[in-house]
């Protein structure tokens, strides 16, 4: 176990000192005033506290060439560090973000370590941000600069922290700062994150970038961002795929139908498959898609909250059952207090749930 006190030399690396402080994963060493922070893990110790706190206190004999009168003592070279050599394959983006229990015997309770990997020649910015549901508020977990080829600590968290990180946003900037590069485009990447995963030991595996099994995830990958990166698609591709849904549906009902009183007994029916809500979905990536399903869901809330009694049937489907998921925790939390039931399988077989305004 790693003390303050204690002098290390670095595993990885050319250097050490003597240990000044510890936070959480991270050493602070010191050598001659320049303190500089390190994984713990990544430290060698060579003299423990105890014993290098009686070797500072010995007096130190002279070195021999300086006891010459006239004679100058030449201190020795520090070692040269070796510079950074870029890979061929290192001009492709390959970042990975992985999340490691300290404790995989006790998952439950356990705190967990959240490492950035930055396998590429290129320097990256990066913010990383949370969010309790696709329509909250963020709250940035780490932000910073990566070197090339590294892996760093970025952030620890706690049990009690899942809760509010259903979904993960990170924004990089690539580039090199020493020489001339080819400019690749910013990532900006948003997506769920099953935090259920923390609590299952067969969701830690094992990864090339790390020693210890983790929750791995591949945010860039040979240059490709993840799904759900909002660098490809924009606002205007969304506006364009809402107007070429509104143009067919004006070919199709040239004039309005009259809109007629809803009787309570007869539930509305709303069919958000996304082929419902829009007709072209090039471009469109799966976070896209949901977050235009649960739009068109709070829309039909907000329109009937005021019908009490009124039983509105959302047609979602099976498949892996994320819309579903997601409809049922917008009505525990922003819609709650209405009644929710599976809807008859009879009339709209599996995948729909009925919602009764309250």
């Amino acid at each position: 176990m790693l003390k303050v006190g204690d002098i290390v030399r670095y595993l990885n690396a050319v250097g050490g000192g003597r240990v000044s402080r510890i936070e959480g994963a991270v050493a602070y060493v010191d050598d001659d005033g320049f303190v500089t922070p390190v994984l713990a893990k990544e430290c060698v110790v060579v003299t423990p506290a105890k014993d290098a706190e009686m070797l500072a206190q010995e007096p130190k004999p002279k070195p021999a060439a300086a006891q010459a009168k006239g004679v100058t003592a030449q201190k020795a070279p520090e070692p040269a560090v070796a510079p950074f050599v870029e890979t061929e394959e290192g001009e492709r983006l390959n970042v990975v973000l992985g999340f490691e229990a300290k404790d995989l015997k006790h998952l439950s309770s356990t705190s967990y370590e959240a490492f950035l990997v930055n396998d590429s020649n290129y320097h990256l910015y990066y913010v990383i941000s949370t969010q309790e549901s696709a329509a909250s508020e963020r709250n940035v977990l780490a932000f910073g600069a990566i070197e090339p080829a590294m892996q760093e600590y970025i952030a620890t968290i706690e049990p009690a922290d899942l809760s509010a990180m259903d979904r993960i946003s990170v924004d990089i900037i690539p580039f090199k700062s020493d020489r001339p590069y080819r400019a690749k485009r910013p990532v900006s990447i948003s997506m769920p994150l099953d935090t259920t995963k923390f609590f299952k030991l067969h969701c830690f595996k094992r990864n090339p970038y790390f020693d210890n099994p983790v929750i791995a995830i591949d945010l860039v990958k040979d240059d490709a961002p993840a799904q759900g990166t909002r660098a490809e698609v924009d606002a205007a591709s969304l506006a364009k795929a809402m107007n070429e849904k509104k143009r067919v549906d004006s070919r199709r009902a040239p004039a309005p139908a009259p809109k007629r009183v809803h009787k309570h007994d007869e539930p509305i029916v709303v069919d958000l498959h996304i082929h419902e809500l829009v007709d072209n979905t090039s471009g469109l990536s799966n976070a896209d898609m949901l977050n235009m399903q649960i739009d068109r869901f709070r829309s039909v809330m907000d329109e009937n909250l005021r019908n009490h009694g009124c039983k509105i049937v959302f047609i979602h489907g099976k498949g892996e059952g994320v819309l579903r998921q997601a409809l049922l925790k917008e009505l525990n939390h922003k819609y709650k207090g209405h009644d929710v039931q599976d809807a008859s399988f009879r009339e709209y077989g599996f995948g729909a749930t009925q919602v009764t305004i309250r």
